[in-house]
């Protein structure tokens, strides 16, 4: 697929470009935003898994422009700089990880947590669905030893068949649990957003990293029987939105030529890197057709066994009308 295709098949994504964004994702942010003011009165932000930085690039105008602002990003991976973002390449799983957030808070607990991260998918769907709860669960355990009480906490979620066992958990530390689709997420995607406000834990919960939130010391099974607790789920922005799954036409309204716009920054190191490297060198393994076979190495494969035909005894006439 080509640079104009992709331009012309997802709106989003041209949009990000035009607009300076990292990447089309900002827009899923914006949405929710838009719907439930995120931003309001947030001084400290915290970005999780935030490699390229679309979200960062977002908090960095919303929270971060503001004079007492202050934006954390963490990433496993290297990310470019940007302005007014404050940077930490760590492990989310890492308890060094939550006190070197709230050393550069000063020692005071953030008011936004936010986590846009998710696994490389495989397509087999129960595996990406569980990767992404756990992936859920390390922010929102990490999220527990930064958040202040009432803060807010956004994560990406995948509606699978389980997903209520997720929702029971987010409920015993949010008074309000929501689950929400940005118009720029795609209708065919199961992805959305857990939007989680006013955080308020457990009597006596003490944060602890190096055990698992799905133990049996709480009751999560709060969406079951007669008296469950339906999670809202709530669309993000008006008809008016382009659709992210429609096909627009790169012909522009005043009739000029449309015009490629490169990405407005290109991962650093990214861990696909050295396989581009070796595809574009042709060195990449590949799987040799039958044609491309020499003809020693078709001599050399197993050949089939011989078919052994069973030939049924010829009835004669006679036998047929003597049994007659």
């Amino acid at each position: 697929m080509g640079r104009t295709s992709k331009d012309k098949r997802d709106v989003y994504y041209r949009l990000a470009k035009e607009n300076g964004w990292r990447a089309r994702s900002a827009f899923k942010l914006l949405q929710l935003d838009e719907e439930f003011q995120l931003f309001k009165g947030v001084k400290r932000a915290v970005d999780l898994c935030a490699a390229p930085g679309s979200w960062s690039q977002v908090l960095s105008q919303k929270v971060g422009g503001q004079s007492s602002g202050q934006v954390v990003a963490v990433d496993l991976q290297a990310m470019a700089p940007l302005p007014g973002v404050i940077q930490i390449q760590g492990d989310i799983t890492q308890l060094s990880t939550a006190k070197e957030i709230i050393q550069h808070f000063e020692g005071c607990p953030a008011d936004l947590v936010v986590c846009d991260g998710a696994p490389d998918v495989t397509g087999l769907h129960d595996v990406d669905e569980y990767m992404q709860a756990q992936l859920l669960l390390a922010a929102l355990n990490i999220a527990t030893h930064v958040l202040k009480l009432g803060g807010c906490f956004v994560a990406k979620i995948f509606r699978g068949r389980d997903v209520t066992l997720l929702y029971s958990q987010l409920r015993i530390f949010f008074s309000s649990v929501l689950c929400a689709k940005p118009k720029s997420s795609r209708n065919s995607s199961i992805e959305a957003f857990a939007v989680c406000q006013g955080y308020d834990p457990p009597e006596g919960f003490i944060p602890d990293l190096t055990r698992p939130l799905l133990n049996h010391s709480y009751d999560f099974n709060q969406l079951d029987g007669p008296t469950r607790v339906i999670v809202p789920f709530v669309t993000c922005g008006d008809l008016s939105a382009y659709d992210s799954d429609r096909t627009y036409s790169l012909d522009l309204d005043d009739g000029s030529e449309y015009k490629y716009t490169p990405p407005t920054q290109p991962p650093i190191a990214p861990p696909y890197q050295e396989a581009c490297r070796l595809k574009k060198n042709g060195q990449l393994a590949k799987e040799l057709l039958p044609q491309e076979c020499s003809i020693n190495s078709v001599d050399k494969l197993p050949q089939p066994l011989p078919i052994h035909t069973v030939l049924t005894p010829k009835v004669e006439d006679n036998e047929i009308n003597c049994s007659s």
